[in-house]
């Protein structure tokens, strides 16, 4: 009998599961306590009655502060969630390792520059990061404090002010010497730019004033960089500031034709002085169809919100519906692979073997 610290062995039966490239003919997975097995004797059997099984997804891009949100996270099938800055380390501490509910991994503390920003009131004043002889204590401190990936805000320089590109290649540089990814925030094309001269390794959102374009691209794609587009976001702040949504939607579409790989991030918020509010779960479904919209194919848009996210932010043990990985799962009605919108439709959630009740959306 299962103790009640390990949930019971489970068999799946009659289910259609995404392997990363299609919908498999309906058979069995079996859930062996936190992780996928392959032995279904003496399991308690779920009949998933031709449902579709896809690896729990990732929103490569939140911001969480509390259990409310992580539950939000679950019910919508995000089985894993990449916090893209958060403080005191004290608060997300408390919001690891919950059982039945979504895995966090998080940036820390983000390195801002100098100079005025909305977020400057949300963070301490070590945030600001200006001298590059301090970028690798300043890295090392975020490391020993637990941050899974470094968050760099990257805006170009406006006059008067120091070059930023010397602060932000060190932080790079630093990251990279202790094992660390570094995402950049970057919203304008120039700040694109300055990102990709420090060698940042991913970029989040996608500018709205000039689209990226095919030599970017191509640059990105050459140099191994990965894009987080946060489609969502960019779209709710065109509407706010009168904009056009052009630019982050021709964005996606180059770097997507250029073999950029291109993770599904929400950008989910509550965060005092973020540019709009993004809810958390529901939000990540609109951001697989922007992604859609945006030329990726329903597989691609699939991969990356699972497989996509879990390669390139090393997490080995998730991301597939395989035996010997984490048993983080979602039942959808529907075949994702015909319509996108179907990944809506949450019929079941597993996040490392438990189950979470799943209430009506």
């Amino acid at each position: 009998m299962a103790s009640p610290d390990r949930p019971r062995r489970t068999a799946l039966t009659n289910v259609r599961v995404f392997d990363g490239t299609r919908l498999r003919s309906p058979g069995t997975v079996v859930l062996d306590g936190g992780w996928i097995g392959a032995d279904a004797s003496g399991a308690h059997v779920v009949d998933c009655a031709g449902s579709v099984l896809l690896p729990g997804l990732i929103d490569a891009h939140v911001h969480v502060v509390d259990v409310g949100e992580l539950e939000s996270l679950s019910d919508h099938g995000i089985t894993t969630a990449l916090d893209m800055a958060a403080w005191p380390p004290s608060r997300t501490a408390a919001l690891r390792g919950l059982r039945g509910l979504t895995d966090l991994r998080s940036a820390g503390m983000p390195a801002l520059p100098p100079g005025e920003h909305p977020l400057l009131a949300a963070f301490p004043p070590e945030a600001t990061v200006t001298d590059p002889e301090a970028a690798r204590r300043w890295v090392a401190d975020r490391v020993a404090e637990g941050s899974d990936h470094i968050k760099l805000l990257v805006e170009p320089p406006t006059p008067g002010e120091p070059d930023r590109l010397a602060v932000l290649a060190a932080l790079a540089a630093a990251a990279r010497q202790l094992g660390r990814r570094t995402v950049a925030h970057a919203v304008t094309s120039g700040a694109v730019d300055l990102a990709l001269r420090a060698g940042v390794d991913v970029i989040t959102h996608v500018p709205l004033d000039v689209a990226v374009d095919g030599t970017t691209a191509a640059r990105m794609a050459a140099e191994g960089r990965v894009a987080i587009p946060t489609l969502v976001m960019m779209s709710a702040v065109a509407e706010r500031r009168g904009l056009s949504y052009d630019p982050a939607r021709a964005s996606v579409t180059a770097l997507h034709r250029a073999g950029v790989p291109v993770l599904a991030g929400s950008d989910a918020n509550t965060t005092p002085g973020a540019p709009a509010p993004i809810p958390h779960g529901g939000s990540i479904h609109r951001e697989l169809e922007l992604l859609v919209a945006a030329g990726l194919s329903t597989v691609d848009a699939l991969r990356a919100a699972t497989t996509l996210p879990a390669k390139h932010f090393g997490l080995d043990d998730r991301g597939v519906v395989e035996p010997g990985k984490r048993a983080d799962l979602v039942l959808v009605a529907g075949d994702p692979i015909a319509d996108i919108t179907a990944t809506r439709a949450v019929e079941r959630v597993w996040c490392a073997g438990v189950e979470r009740p799943v209430p009506r959306l």
